[in-house]
């Protein structure tokens, strides 16, 4: 069985599990920016208006444009492929009609980016075709199927996520054994980006901001570029740095300090900096189960950070990571209004996250350790070695 059939399987269990008999994925010319949901129970693009119906009973359909019907076939996770010229109205309304169900899940939602996938132009047609019928009032939310389906990984899935953590890791030891005081910002990420290329890999996110590289207390935090900004002695070097491997993310943070003339250990600031992100991670991945909401887990690590005397981190504990670097569904972030309702999700078993705590110690630079982690049936693994010691160099 291949990732796609696989996970076409799995949404039909999901779709048993949260009483919805169908769930519609309507869309057109995905190659412009299709719904995310694509690539995962469908794997390639599509071009005309198409229709991909799974039900709670079992059926899998896909309504594709004739020139289209082959390469739909060959994805395997299909039973029922149609074919369409002119238009695919009739036919839709038909395949409807024969499955009558009672609830008809669209691919819209307030809070996750990755389960808003149906466009406002594809959501009118789509209210267009079913106008004369009774289906336009069993409409609702997809966002629980999505949610759940990019969440909760399988074992396909998470061995893919492994081993872009492996490349990830050997990368980074590189940059450990040869990044040196005097190189710039801008000449470590090309040096890192150099051997994704080589690798023939991907990088996780835009390359304009990947790898992030802060040298020091001048570099600007953030999801920015690299500046010409040079690395000194005495001096922190934080990296944010992921990959793309086989259709699958890593994303990874750590931490080198560059001792300075006459100096044998990290000072005392900069060593109880790290401790108390590292610290305030393990706490987090200790709480981290099954049933527990993501603000939570956001709220430990939070505090740790706070009552150790540093300034509030204004970003998220953690999010998810699978297909996409930022992969949707529950979030370990705070109740703020840019996050909506995605904090008050909660952790379920085979969602994979990133928990990345961040401080400033002043005169040195940015610290912020980022691990990938597993939760589990009983609780919460890390998927690679955690940093627990700083790197000195």
């Amino acid at each position: 069985m291949n990732l796609i059939q696989e996970k076409v399987e799995q949404a039909i269990g999901i779709l048993q599990e949260k009483d919805v008999d169908l769930w519609l994925t309507f869309v057109r010319e995905t190659s412009a920016g299709g719904d995310p949901i694509v690539p995962i129970i469908y794997g390639a693009d599509l071009t005309w208006q198409s229709a991909l119906l799974l039900t709670s009973s079992g059926e899998s359909i896909a309504i594709v444009g004739r020139l289209e019907v082959e390469a739909a076939k060959r994805v395997g996770a299909y039973q029922t492929v149609i074919g369409y010229d002119e238009g695919i109205k009739s036919i839709l309304v038909e395949t409807l009609a024969n499955l009558n169900p009672r609830k008809i899940a669209i691919n819209y939602s307030l809070a996750d980016v990755q389960a808003d996938g149906l466009s406002y132009g594809m959501y009118q047609i789509l209210l267009s075709i079913l106008e004369d019928t009774p289906h336009v009032d069993k409409l609702l939310p997809a966002e629980e199927i999505i949610t759940a389906l990019r969440g909760r990984k399988t074992r396909g899935e998470i061995e893919r996520i492994q081993a872009a953590i492996r490349s990830t890791e050997e990368i980074y030891q590189n940059v450990f054994d040869n990044v040196k005081p005097g190189m710039s910002e801008v000449e470590i990420s090309r040096y890192m980006q150099d051997q994704v290329k080589r690798a023939g890999l991907e990088l996780a996110w835009d390359a304009k901001h990947c790898p992030i590289v802060n040298a020091g207390p001048g570099s600007a935090l953030g999801h920015v570029g690299p500046s010409d900004a040079k690395l000194q002695k005495g001096q922190l070097l934080h990296l944010d740095f992921g990959i793309k491997q086989a259709g699958y993310c890593s994303d990874i943070q750590r931490m080198i300090y560059y001792l300075g003339d006459g100096e044998e250990m990290p000072p005392d600031e900069v060593q109880r900096g790290f401790d108390t992100v590292t610290g305030a991670i393990k706490a987090g991945v200790d709480a981290m189960k099954p049933g527990v909401a993501g603000k939570e887990i956001d709220a430990i690590v939070r505090n740790i950070i706070l009552e150790a005397g540093y300034p509030e981190f204004k970003h998220a504990t953690g999010h998810q990571i699978g297909r996409e670097v930022h992969d949707g569904g529950a979030l370990l972030g705070p109740e703020w209004e840019r996050y909506g309702e995605s904090p008050n999700w909660q952790l379920e078993a085979g969602q994979v996250y990133t928990i990345e705590p961040s401080l400033i110690v002043e005169g040195f630079g940015n610290i912020g350790v980022e691990e990938d982690v597993l939760v589990t049936e009983n609780g919460c693994e890390y998927l690679h070695e955690p940093q627990t010691e700083l790197v000195i160099r």
